[in-house]
C-alpha cells in the first residue's frame, strides 16, 4: 500500500462530519481520539479521514497547524494498520486532545496503538453482528 494521503481520502463534507459526530463511535488512546462511522460513499477509497486540533488547547494557529501536519503524517505512515481488514467503508475524524506538546515519535507511537485498538473494536463488532 502506498504511503499517500490522496484527495479521495480527505473528508470535507459538512454533512458527513456532522453525522460522524452525532451518530459515530469513537476509540481513544490518550491524547488521541478516533471518531468513526460506517457510511456508503461513492469513491475509490474505503476511507475518508480528517484531522482536528482544538482551538481551546492551542490558541495560536501556528501550533494548531503544526499538530494537524503531525497527525496527517502519522496517519499517512500508519494507514495500512487502519485499513487492513476493513470490508466496509468508513469516515474518520482524527483528534488531538491535550494541551501538552508531544514529540512526533510519541504521537506516532500513540497513533499505532490507537489504530490497533480500532481494529480490535471493529473485529469485535463484526463478530457480534455474525452471531
Amino acid at each position: 500500500m502506498p504511503f499517500t494521503y490522496s484527495k479521495d481520502e480527505k473528508l470535507k463534507s459538512k454533512k458527513l462530519i456532522e453525522t460522524l459526530f452525532t451518530e459515530g463511535k469513537s476509540v481513544s488512546k490518550y491524547p488521541l481520539r478516533l471518531v468513526y462511522y460506517q457510511v456508503d460513499f461513492e469513491n475509490n477509497s474505503n476511507i475518508k479521514i480528517s484531522v482536528s486540533v482544538s482551538k481551546k488547547h492551542f490558541k495560536n494557529a501556528v501550533d494548531r497547524n503544526y499538530f494537524k501536519r503531525v497527525l496527517r503524517e502519522c496517519y499517512r505512515l500508519n494507514k495500512d494498520l487502519l485499513t487492513s481488514g476493513l470490508e466496509k467503508k468508513y469516515c474518520f475524524m482524527f483528534l488531538y486532545q491535550t494541551k501538552e506538546k508531544l514529540r512526533f515519535e510519541e504521537i506516532n507511537q500513540k497513533t499505532i496503538q490507537l489504530f490497533e485498538k480500532f481494529n480490535a473494536t471493529i473485529h469485535k463488532d463484526n463478530e457480534k453482528d455474525e452471531n
